[in-house]
């Protein structure tokens, strides 16, 4: 793989000639619009050997309320990983519109349907229906025409809690909420993340993708709240340091978010060294103007920190520079994976 360093060029737009669909397998884990975004490109250049892990500790929005009225997992992140692997035709347009949809009930009426996504409300439907989450998520995907498969990283809902410590120098203060956690760095800065139950069981399926997988892929997304947690449940960490497999780290656009402010990209693979410090990475996927100029040797450090090289390539929207082009994040997967 070619560590750029120099300028780097314009990518092309032409299709990306797929790898070896017969045996390339890649698993990717995140959650929300991140993994979404990955799963995106993924899909051009793993087609039906891809599977997405997901974070089940949400706990806000459509997916909070189910949890707590119905005792389910969270169903969002596994719903928008699904819908990003339906094909781009009309059947798998629909179908992911479909999912996505929210009610909303008419003017001056407050109704129990307000803001959940109908695809929240089929896989609780079909969980409740097969007595399991995997299954449950298999027979999702066969409807909507899933390229791949898509997974909880545990079958046990689980809950998020971190350390806030203060902008003023008060005392830290444990919160437990991903959805409060997600706006943290606003508060201060955000330390010694745990998952409850701790002897919650990793999801086994998923494992067994990692373990079968040719590269693993991290990020995008919310860094403590989607990526990170992966690697936080012990039996899944286990995992992602001792497979084979490779494992590829893709930075977010825009580092400084209300869950990471006033982090710097390096900041960020430095977080995944002290919580994983026995988790080798192989490559860093990271957009050119994400790492300004007096950050990219600290950026370099922390990369080779994790025994990483760096592809900086432009895998941005020219229309949306705060998201993630889906083919031009697939070239850049591609170089990466020497395809």
């Amino acid at each position: 793989m070619t560590q750029m360093t120099g300028p780097v060029p314009v990518l092309s737009t032409q299709p990306v000639a797929p790898v070896n669909r017969a045996s390339f397998r890649v698993t990717a884990l995140g959650g929300g619009h991140g993994l979404s975004a990955t799963l995106k490109a993924l899909r051009i250049v793993a087609a039906e050997h891809l599977t997405a892990v997901c974070t089940v500790a949400d706990d806000g929005g459509s997916s909070g309320r189910l949890r707590k009225d119905m005792d389910v997992l969270p169903p969002g992140d596994l719903r928008m990983a699904l819908t990003a692997l339906c094909d781009d035709t009309d059947w798998g347009r629909t179908w992911a519109d479909v999912m996505q949809h929210r009610f909303t009930s008419k003017d001056g009426i407050t109704g129990s349907l307000d803001d959940h996504a109908l695809g929240n409300l089929l896989i609780v439907a079909l969980w409740e229906l097969l007595g399991d989450p995997v299954e449950g998520l298999r027979w999702a995907g066969a409807l909507l025409g899933a390229r791949g498969q898509v997974l909880p990283m545990s079958r046990t809902p689980l809950t998020l809690s971190g350390l806030i410590h203060p902008k003023d120098g008060e005392a830290p203060v444990r919160m437990t909420s991903q959805a409060e956690l997600a706006r943290a760095g606003s508060l201060g800065r955000l330390t010694d993340l745990l998952l409850e139950p701790g002897d919650a069981e990793p999801c086994m399926e998923a494992l067994t993708a990692i373990e079968l997988s040719d590269w693993v892929v991290f990020g995008p997304g919310s860094w403590y709240t989607s990526v990170l947690p992966h690697l936080l449940l012990h039996g899944l960490r286990t995992a992602l340091s001792e497979t084979e497999a490779k494992r590829c780290v893709v930075m977010n656009l825009k580092p400084d978010t209300d869950e990471t402010a006033g982090m710097s990209p390096a900041d960020h693979l430095g977080v995944l060294a002290d919580y994983a410090p026995e988790l080798h990475i192989d490559a860093v996927i990271a957009d050119p103007r994400s790492v300004t100029e007096a950050e990219q040797d600290s950026f370099e450090t922390a990369a080779a920190r994790i025994g990483a090289e760096i592809l900086y390539a432009r895998v941005r929207k020219e229309s949306q520079p705060d998201v993630h082009d889906p083919l031009r994040l697939a070239i850049a997967f591609s170089e990466v994976f020497g395809a």
